[in-house]
Parts: C-alpha cells; sequence; structure tokens
C-alpha cells in the first residue's frame, strides 16, 4: 500500500504571556509567517502552576490562537523551533514575557509540540516531540492521562470545540474543492 499525503490540519497556538505589548508582538510574528489568525479564545488566567512566575512574572494569562491556512502536520517540528526563536527575540533581561506551544488539532485530536523527552510522547524531527494532548469522542475533548492539569481540568473544551467547528468547515470546503478538481 503507497503512503497517501497526510490530511491537512489546523495550526494552534497557546500563548501564555504576563507582558500584552510583547505579547501582541508574538502575534504579529506568528501571523507574518504562518498566516492571517482567524480564531482567538478568551482568556485563562494560568494559575494552575507557578512554573513560570519566577521568569514570566505574574498575573500570566492564557489563550489560544489559531491560523486561516491549514498546515501539513509533519512542518509541526519547524513549526516549534521557530516559535521558540519567537519567543527567544522576545525576551527582556533573559527572561520570557511570551511562551508559545504550537501545535495542531486534527478530526480526532490536539497535538501539542515539545521539547521534552516523556515516555508518552512521539520523536518527531529536529529534537521536538508530539504530544497527543486531547482526543474528541461523542462532543468532548478528553485529556490525555500525561495532559497537564490545566488540560485536565476541561476549562478549555468549549474553546477547542469552536476551533473544531472551524477546521470540519474548513476541511470540507477543502475537500469538496479536490473532489471538483
Amino acid at each position: 500500500m503507497e503512503a497517501a499525503a497526510p490530511t491537512p490540519v489546523k495550526l494552534i497556538c497557546g500563548v501564555l504571556y504576563s507582558d500584552e505589548a510583547l505579547c501582541e508582538e508574538a502575534l504579529g510574528l506568528l501571523a507574518e509567517r504562518y498566516g492571517r489568525i482567524d480564531y482567538r479564545s478568551a482568556l485563562f488566567p494560568f494559575t494552575i502552576t507557578d512554573y513560570y512566575s519566577a521568569e514570566m512574572g505574574a498575573p500570566i494569562q492564557r489563550f489560544f490562537c489559531t491560523f486561516e491556512p491549514l498546515i501539513d502536520p509533519g512542518k509541526l517540528a519547524g513549526i516549534k523551533i521557530a516559535c521558540n526563536e519567537m519567543e527567544a527575540k522576545l525576551t527582556v533581561d533573559g527572561g520570557r514575557r511570551v511562551n508559545l506551544d504550537p501545535g495542531y488539532m486534527d478530526y480526532d485530536k490536539v497535538v501539542l509540540a515539545s521539547a521534552k523527552y516523556k515516555p508518552h510522547k512521539i520523536y518527531l524531527d529536529l529534537g521536538i516531540y508530539a504530544d497527543a494532548t486531547l482526543h474528541y469522542e461523542k462532543g468532548h475533548y478528553h485529556p490525555a492521562p500525561c495532559a497537564f492539569p490545566d488540560f485536565k481540568s476541561g476549562e478549555y473544551n468549549e474553546t477547542f470545540l469552536a476551533i473544531r467547528a472551524r477546521y470540519k468547515g474548513q476541511l470540507r470546503k477543502l475537500l469538496a474543492g479536490r473532489i471538483r478538481e
């Protein structure tokens, strides 16, 4: 059996920030590289851990954004490297004020990119791993056993359902266009 090209996926980015101006600058860099931002979630206070507070300050906010163009999922490792470079460009006194966590959504799951090895993560390329954080089933997202506590809490479920609806609409249009060709 021949390998088939992967179905295009929805690029997402989880954004943690403590400096609004630098966050907006990061969004500009992301849009310049990955296309128009077509969705931005509500803000979520990031209080689940104080892991980032020493570096980023407080309070820390989180939101998720997505980009209009669908992408090849094989590009995720390079996207994570580029996001790390953007973070480095926006540091203040050696500390990040913006943390960019790219990933993608396909029809069944949310996958985040990570530079940290863990037994459940799958190596991609360039020192980057894939972490299948959430899976979709019967109208809800369910966390993987090793998901971060904020993803386990379910607080992002409505956000990811909204992103999924947008993705499904885009994918339908894309596939309908391919059928007509």
